[in-house]
């Protein structure tokens, strides 16, 4: 995770490096002694996170997390001050920490800032992963990943099954599989691949979508069973 501190005083910017030096994976990029010069380095670098004060000469850190807008870094708060909180709050930032800062609620916040910023890669994973190509008779077709039922192995071909038709493409079940998200799709037999949101029923070893039966072989049975949510 790649930040920046941004606090006019010297001694704070000085404290908050110690703190963040004891952290894994917690680059400090540059420490920067104001707002536009945050700023300026947020318009030509990748930053993940920003350290930042909210009282300083110039831009305030309030105005600073104004101007950046929606694809501004995680943001937390560092202040002497508790009067800011409810306006920082409404600002949507990570964390408000008040100065001194110890260890342990360092560290806390730290772990908020993670959290979004895992949740926010599964988001933009998901969001590459809504569509597939697949050509057709030389030319390229989108498949919705929703409308994806199963595929199953027919020789040199693979036979996508979509809640509309199916299609045959020219590969192998591997190739297909290591380019299907493995949160949505699991293969169930050496000849089939399902989704696994679409899975109606599972009745005698035989998988059930939309009046498909599927099989299961019994080497992939414990992990289907694993993967699934079983009351």
């Amino acid at each position: 995770m790649k930040c920046l501190i941004v606090d006019d005083n010297k001694l704070a910017r000085t404290a908050m490096k110690q703190l963040t030096s004891h952290v894994e994976h917690l680059h400090v990029v540059a420490e920067c002694s104001s707002a536009m010069e945050a700023y300026n380095i947020l318009q030509k670098e990748k930053i993940d996170l920003l350290l930042l004060d909210i009282e300083m000469p110039g831009m305030t850190g309030l105005e600073l997390t104004r101007n950046l807008g929606r694809k501004r870094p995680i943001i937390i708060f560092t202040t002497v001050k508790k009067d800011y909180a409810v306006e920082a709050f409404e600002l949507n930032v990570a964390d408000y920490l008040i100065k001194p800062v110890s260890p342990a609620r360092f560290i806390q916040a730290i772990e908020k800032a993670r959290e979004i910023m895992d949740s926010s890669n599964r988001e933009l994973q998901e969001a590459d992963n809504e569509f597939v190509f697949i050509r057709d008779n030389g030319v390229l077709k989108r498949i919705k990943m929703d409308d994806i039922l199963f595929l199953e192995a027919m020789g040199d071909y693979v036979k996508l099954h979509t809640t509309q038709k199916f299609n045959a493409i020219h590969t192998t079940l591997k190739a297909v599989e290591e380019k299907l998200p493995p949160s949505r799709f699991m293969r169930v037999h050496r000849s089939y691949i399902v989704a696994l949101d679409k899975i109606e029923a599972i009745e005698d070893g035989t998988i059930n979508i939309q009046q498909h039966a599927i099989p299961v072989a019994d080497a992939y049975r414990s992990a289907l069973n694993n993967r699934l949510n079983l009351l």
